[in-house]
Parts: structure tokens; C-alpha cells; sequence
């Protein structure tokens, strides 16, 4: 019988300007996907956090009542006023030609990306793994024959050196390209006995530093001559559309290789997207990049470089490798210098990464001077290192993506029209807005200072119960919301979502303190890394409990300090030495099969009177 292809529509994203095909078979989440068009879908399109919401404004497709979400707990504000319903864009499937609304939370730009956007110039202590010679040499001839490649090594006065392939084929266009008929001249990049680039002679030498968190993925551009860090960007990381949390993407990507090599390449297409708009920004091109480093949690460490992570995501989470890899970048897919060498950071255990490790790495001037120290990096998976007696126990908390507003009923990222703060005047709440544009939806801090609020207003009870008869409490859905502004509320299953996240990270806290005998009071120092932990408000945290009752000198948030170790690595190689002897360092700690894990977490579940 002859082979039939499936039948395929048009969908119109008019505020993308961007046209894409259906596949009869798959959602529209689906599609959206695999066609690297966002919208937003914290649980990877399972149907259960109705954050991917669309609404077909032309065309047909097999909506249900399940599919459908109230207007308020979609978007916020509705702006077209459109009697079209809204819809879970992972439970419709296209019917015809379509032409679909994109909720404003799925729009909004990003404005808090994990990348150090202070514009404060850094010059960074510079040791770096590639090195530059400009030479110039006698043009071949028939008395003075030799290769061009021997040429090079008798002008640097090295014999014992080793070419990468891709380098040596672009050796002799560019040598009678760049030079005279008398003098040849270039640019070499030597990485330790081996020679990895060449260039023109005013070609700039550039290094690349990522972050890739599980939520965004960050990256800075260094010079690699003088150690100035050039330009920082970050974006989302584009696997949030197989889920926000590690779990959900390492579920994908065990269901088919096929499903696993989309998230791998995703990562892959991140990275080349982040090297190049940094090297347009300052005016330089991707081949000068001629070493990177990458680092991320586990999970992003194995999905980045293809490895199983099958047997990461179920007792004892055992990952494939844990130490430092040193790979070409041609090998990765990254479209960088093709002789470039990418170094990835060595991991601890379990999900605790090498973004853990570069944070200790950035911060370790502030703990090293402390008996008793502890470093955490909250994020959709929380890492934690207590530091005591020239010990460092590390553990990960899976706090899932709800203190970033994932999960969250109007949860957003932190952009443009997010509510970033929460507070209480004169028996009213108020709130602040990213840009002081009208709400759109809820962002990390918000979350936290939402719920603060609430429990403090006794919106919230301390076993974490709704007040069914205050005047800011309504019946949305089936089940009670807090009101916080027009079209923006908090449910009682967000507040669920906080303590279970809120109950894992002081869970962790409390069990690493028990392992060395000590008191929370006994912390001197306690050092809150990453983006989120830079913006949220300390005492809306202890309020809640998800920090321990310390005085707020105690405290320190130090931004993305993951950021900040992985440009120490990329400009210095004694950085990655240490680096490499912190991940050794650190012993792991597995809390969630302890025994007394479920006791102390349901100590945590619950608010502070």
C-alpha cells in the first residue's frame, strides 16, 4: 500500500510572527515544541499545571471541558476581552488551520536570566588554558620547503607540538590569504602541547563561561588576552518545554532516544545562540571563541553530553560520571573555533552538580574564615553545603520550580509585569510590579513575599488552610484563592506547592546540622547564591520558615555565584584545579532515603506562629 503522510495544519502565532506546522498526532504544546516556539508549560505538557494556555481564535480543534482553564487563573488581566475560552495548549490537538492567542505569561521578556547584568566592569584573574602568539615567517620556496605546519613550529621554536585536525585544514588557505609572497603572518592558539587555532593576526581571542541551570541558562564572554569579562547574557533554558523540573525532563527523556537527543540538542542550541548574540554584541564572531566552560547540575550535565540518566533519576541516583570532562566543542554540536576545547565541571553526588561546585568555588573567600558556614543555591533543584571543621557535606533538595513561579496558578517568570514584591499596609495588600507595569502574574520573589503576607494578614492559618471568610479569600474553580490583584491570585494548592518546596530545603538544613552535632544558631555565615536568592526578601523567608531564625548580618545574597565561578575557570587554570579539589572535597549526603527524612520534613510542613 502506498505511504500516506499524516495530515498537517498551519498554526498562526500572531503576537510571534511566526507560522508552524501540526502534526495531526500531537498537541499543540507538541508541536509548539519541537518547533522551538515557547509556551510556557511548567509540567512538561502532562495537562496538570495549566500554565501552557492558548486560545484558538480562528480555526478547529477538539477542545474539551478538561482542556479548559477559567480566564483568571490563565493570564491575569485579560486584555482583548475575547468571549474565546482559553485552553491547555497540551490537551488540544488542531483540527484545520489555526490561529492562536499566546497568553501574556508565555510572552512577557525575561529581565532576571541568571546573568550579572549590573554593568560593573570585571577583570578577572587571568591564567588562561589557551594561549596567543602572533608570528610572522619567511614565505615558502623551492630552496625553503618545508610544511606549512613546520613552518609555524620552527617560528614559535617548538617541535614537539600536535595540531588538531580542523585547525590544519584551514592552515594553508589562510596563510597565503592573510600574507605576502616574502612574509607570512598569523595568529596561533596553543592549549598545551597541542595547537587548536589559527587566525589573522588581528583576530580577538574570546572565551565562553555558561551556566546552564535547569530553569535559565546563563553566559558570559571573557577576553582572554587582558581577562575583562565582555558582555553577560542570559535566556530560558528552551528544555523547560519537556517540564520545569529535573524529573520530568529525565522521564522524557528515558520514554525514547529520540526524545533524549531533542533535549540534548536543545541545550546545544542554547549555547550556540547565547556565544553568538554575545560576540555580535561586542562586535567579534563565534571562531574567535577558542575555550569554554560549562558547568550545570547533574542532570543538565548528562542531558548536555548525551549520557543515560536513567539510573539518576531512582535510588541510589547514581550518575554515569561525576569528575571534570575535557572534550572538543565540535564533538558537543557547539558552534565555537572548531579546534576550541569545552571544559565541563566536575559534579559532587547525586544531583548536587558542578554549578554547586563553582558557587563554593566564587564564595569560598566568605566561607573559608568561618567555623561554620553554610552555601545555598535555591532554584528549582536547591543544592546545600555546610561547611564545618574542614568538612563539606553536600546535599540537593528537589524543591521543584514553585519558588521561581513554576506550578504557581499565575506564576511567571521574572519578567516585565511580574509582581516581585508583596506587602501589607494599612491592612491591605499591595504590590510591586517588574517595570511598575499592571500584574500579569506572580515571579519567585513574589511567591515568597505573597505567602509571607498572607500568613502574616492570618489569610493563611500555619497548617497553611485558606480563611474561607476574609473579604481577600474567593471561590475560583472549586477551591479558595487570595486575591492579590486584578486578574493575579494565590490558590490553596499554590500554597501547598511553597511548603512542599520550603519543607525540602530546611529538611536538608536540619539533617546536614545533625550530622555534625549542631544547632542552627551555630551557622555564622549563611551565603544564598543564584538569581532568585539575589532578589527575594530574606525576612519574607524566615517568616515562612524556609530559613532559620538567624540574625540578617548572618546572611548574605551573593547573585549567581555559579556564574561568577565558571568565569574564574574559563580565565584561570588554577581555578580549575580547585574547582576539581572542591567536587573531590565535598562528601554527599542522600537525605531522602533517611529514615528520620519524612519526620523532620513534616516538622517543616507547616508555618511558624
Amino acid at each position: 500500500m502506498p505511504h500516506t503522510r499524516p495530515t498537517t495544519h498551519t498554526l498562526h502565532f500572531p503576537e510571534l510572527d511566526r507560522s508552524i506546522t501540526a502534526q495531526a498526532d500531537e498537541s499543540i504544546f507538541q508541536s509548539a515544541r519541537r518547533q522551538g516556539l515557547r509556551l510556557v508549560g511548567a509540567c512538561g505538557g502532562r495537562g496538570t499545571c495549566g500554565t501552557c494556555v492558548v486560545r484558538v481564535t480562528e480555526g478547529r480543534v477538539d477542545a474539551t471541558p478538561a482542556s479548559a482553564v477559567s480566564d483568571s487563573a490563565a493570564i491575569g488581566p485579560n486584555p482583548t476581552h475575547s468571549r474565546k475560552k482559553w485552553l491547555r495548549a497540551c490537551q488540544i490537538h488542531a483540527h484545520s488551520d489555526c490561529s492562536i492567542e499566546v497568553a501574556p505569561r508565555s510572552l512577557a521578556p525575561v529581565v532576571r536570566a541568571e546573568a550579572d547584568t549590573t554593568g560593573v566592569p570585571e577583570m578577572l584573574a587571568l591564567d588562561a588554558s589557551v594561549c596567543s602568539h602572533d608570528i610572522t615567517m619567511p614565505a615558502a620556496t623551492l630552496a625553503d620547503n618545508l610544511s606549512d605546519a613546520d613552518r609555524v613550529l620552527r617560528a614559535l621554536g617548538q617541535s614537539n607540538l600536535t595540531l588538531d585536525l580542523k585547525a590544519a585544514q584551514a592552515l594553508s588557505p589562510l596563510l597565503r590569504k592573510q600574507s605576502n609572497d616574502e612574509h607570512w603572518s598569523l595568529r596561533v592558539r596553543q592549549r598545551g602541547q597541542e595547537l587548536i587555532d589559527f587566525a589573522p593576526r588581528a583576530s580577538r581571542t574570546l572565551g565562553l563561561a555558561v551556566d546552564l541551570g535547569t530553569t535559565n541558562a546563563a553566559a558570559f564572554l571573557v577576553d582572554l588576552e587582558t581577562g575583562a569579562r565582555l558582555a553577560s547574557l542570559g535566556i530560558e533554558n528552551p528544555q523547560t518545554a519537556w517540564g520545569a523540573d529535573l524529573i520530568s525532563r529525565i522521564n522524557n527523556a528515558v520514554r525514547s532516544d529520540t526524545t533524549r537527543e531533542e533535549l540534548r540538542a536543545s541545550a546545544v542550541t542554547a549555547i550556540n545562540a547565547l556565544a553568538h548574540d554575545l560576540c555580535h554584541a561586542v562586535g567579534a564572531n563565534r571562531e574567535q571563541i577558542v575555550d569554554a566552560v560549562v558547568c550545570g547540575n547533574t542532570a543538565m550535565h548528562h542531558l548536555l553530553l548525551g549520557l543515560p540518566v536513567v539510573q539518576l533519576g531512582r535510588a541510589p541516583f547514581v550518575a554515569t560520571a561525576r569528575g571534570a570532562m575535557d572534550l572538543k566543542a565540535r564533538e558537543l554540536g557547539l558552534s565555537i573555533a572548531p579546534g576550541a576545547w569545552v571544559h565541563v565541571v566536575a559534579n559532587v553526588g547525586g544531583f548536587v552538580g558542578g554549578d554547586h561546585v563553582t558557587a563554593l568555588l566564587a564564595t569560598q573567600n566568605r566561607w573559608q574564615s568561618c567555623r561554620t558556614a553554610l552555601v545555598m543555591d535555591i532554584g528549582t533543584n536547591t543544592e546545600i553545603s555546610l561547611i564545618h571543621g574542614g568538612r563539606i557535606l553536600s546535599a540537593s533538595c528537589p524543591s521543584g520550580p514553585a519558588l521561581e513561579g513554576g506550578h504557581i496558578s499565575c506564576g511567571m517568570r521574572a519578567a516585565e509585569g511580574a509582581i516581585e514584591r508583596v506587602s501589607l499596609e494599612d491592612g491591605r495588600i499591595t504590590v510591586r510590579t517588574i517595570g511598575s507595569l499592571a500584574p500579569v502574574g506572580l515571579c519567585g520573589s513574589g511567591v515568597l513575599d505573597a505567602l509571607a503576607v498572607l500568613r502574616a494578614a492570618n489569610i493563611v492559618n500555619a497548617r497553611g488552610r485558606l480563611a474561607a471568610d476574609h473579604p481577600d479569600v474567593q471561590e475560583l474553580n472549586g477551591q479558595r484563592v487570595a486575591v492579590l490583584a486584578p486578574g493575579v491570585h494565590f490558590s490553596q494548592d499554590d500554597v501547598r506547592a511553597v511548603q512542599l518546596a520550603k519543607a525540602a530545603i530546611r529538611t536538608g538544613v536540619d539533617m546536614l546540622l545533625q550530622d555534625q552535632g549542631l544547632h542552627e544558631q551555630d551557622i555564622e555565615r549563611f551565603i544564598i547564591a543564584g538569581a532568585f536568592g539575589a532578589y527575594i526578601d530574606i525576612t519574607s523567608g524566615i517568616a515562612i520558615g524556609l530559613f532559620p531564625k538567624l540574625p540578617m548580618e548572618r546572611f548574605e545574597q551573593v547573585g549567581n555565584a555559579a556564574g561568577l565561578g565558571v568565569r574564574q575557570m574559563l580565565a584561570n587554570q588554577s581555578a580549575r584545579v580547585r574547582a576539581t579539589e572542591l567536587a573531590a572535597t565535598c562528601e554527599y549526603v542522600e537525605l531522602s532515603t533517611r529514615s528520620e527524612f519524612q519526620k523532620v520534613f513534616l516538622h517543616h510542613i507547616g508555618f511558624p506562629s
